[in-house]
């Protein structure tokens, strides 16, 4: 991955790390990290189907636990994994914002 984009763990995906604010890149950089985030961008869909697999398979399990500490567990988990598609939500609606400031 280049540069400008670390690794999230929590994500699964790269996410923008800047040094110096957006405005300070020059259009070229502007638009390399465009193209790189685009290309990650598309991948987002298919880490949030993958997410929503793991929470069904959670939720069966759920619906089948009898044990309330192992119930809490997995609803912690569901949780959790919830989240984590919220934000990648999140980081996929951020291409809209970036790439029209550039384009104006």
């Amino acid at each position: 991955m280049n540069e400008h984009f670390l690794y999230d763990e929590r994500l699964g995906i790269p996410i923008p790390s800047f040094k110096v604010d957006w405005d300070q890149f020059s259009k070229k950089i502007q638009q390399s990290i465009l193209f790189q985030w685009e290309k990650i961008r598309g991948t987002i869909p298919d880490r949030i189907t993958e997410l929503e697999k793991k929470i069904n398979v959670k939720q069966d399990q759920l619906s089948d636990e009898e044990n309330f500490i192992k119930s809490c567990e997995l609803n912690s988990q569901i949780s959790e994994l919830a989240s984590i598609i919220n934000d990648l939500w999140l980081w996929y609606r951020t291409n809209q914002d970036i790439s029209e400031k550039v384009h104006m």
